[in-house]
């Protein structure tokens, strides 16, 4: 394995893989020492196009838990101001020592190009590139859903709904292929103006009504944020109609499972599409989430720059 682009570039051993050695180090992250020596010598640059902070800051301590040298590159403080393009940046940070970039970029496709046009010889991490994937987002849910249900467990036969903006969502997309691959049925939800075509041959089933799909008592409820900063255009109805339809309010809360999972891959806004009762409820992982994406962004990093690369 030498890059993460997409979900699709794992094969169900190695994603089971990644989830088991992610459970092993999450235990580094309990002990008083948070650190281990196996990637010393090893550079990790993060290199972010867009705004991050829980993505951003947990590669950053994933890397330095694990000893890597790091370098967090700005692109409103960088040449990239200047109108550098992406393969001169990266060339350029190959040439200083990177061993790894994490990319976040605005594009789909960037961290593809990145990985496979023969720029560099990094390995290349996405870290969400446009509205297409972020494949480490759907690791860490995977490994909270496993947790909750008892490390190591089976996803087969897993009922999961993933409500909200789906056609801008690349933690949506990256979530129905790897849930999928690890054998649980995935459910979208949302206005047909937030549905992207194809999300069905991905192997997801469509509903147009969140209430209806709460009947079928999923295991678990991932709320999306809807992403109005990719949104050109009219995309959904007014604020309060999408809270009415689609937020998971205190009375919606009351027809989830009493034993099912709350996910939320963050930034929330507490009152549209999730109450404050429902982000804080006994069976919202959120928090559990955030701690997670260390735990799975140390295994990827792991694997990449200290494990086999064929």
């Amino acid at each position: 394995m030498r890059h993460l682009v997409s979900i699709a570039d794992l094969n169900l051993d190695e994603a089971t893989y990644l989830l088991d050695n992610a459970q092993e180090l999450s235990r580094i992250n309990e002990r008083e020492v948070k650190k281990l020596p196996a990637l010393t010598g090893k550079t990790v640059v993060n290199l972010f196009y867009e705004n991050s902070t829980r993505t951003r800051i947990s590669f950053e301590i994933a890397a330095t838990r694990l000893s890597a040298d790091l370098i967090n590159f700005s692109a409103s403080t960088s040449s990239l101001s200047k109108g550098e393009s992406l393969k001169d940046t990266a060339q350029t940070l190959e040439a200083l020592g990177a061993d790894a970039i994490v990319v976040r970029h605005p594009m789909s496709g960037a961290a593809h190009q990145l990985a496979h046009r023969g720029w560099i010889s990094s390995s290349i991490i996405n870290a969400g590139d446009g509205a297409h994937e972020h494949p480490t987002q759907a690791l860490l849910d995977a490994l909270t859903i496993r947790q909750q249900l008892g490390a190591g467990s089976d996803l087969r036969g897993l009922r999961v709904l993933i409500v909200g903006d789906i056609r801008h969502s690349r933690v949506a997309r990256s979530n129905v292929l790897l849930l999928k691959l690890l054998g649980a049925s995935v459910e979208v939800a949302g206005p047909a103006t937030l549905i992207p075509e194809g999300i069905d041959c991905m192997g997801a089933s469509v509903s147009d009504s969140f209430d209806e799909s709460l009947g079928r008592n999923p295991d678990v409820v991932m709320m999306l944020r809807v992403q109005r900063e990719r949104m050109q255009g009219h995309f959904m109805p007014s604020e309060r109609e999408y809270q009415q339809m689609w937020g998971l309010s205190r009375e919606r809360l009351k027809r989830v499972r009493q034993d099912a999972m709350i996910l939320h891959p963050g930034p929330m806004n507490r009152g549209f599409e999730i109450s404050s009762e429902a982000a804080d409820d006994p069976r919202s992982a959120v928090l559990q989430q955030v701690q997670n994406g260390v735990a799975v962004r140390m295994a990827v990093l792991h694997e990449l720059l200290a494990g086999d690369k064929s």
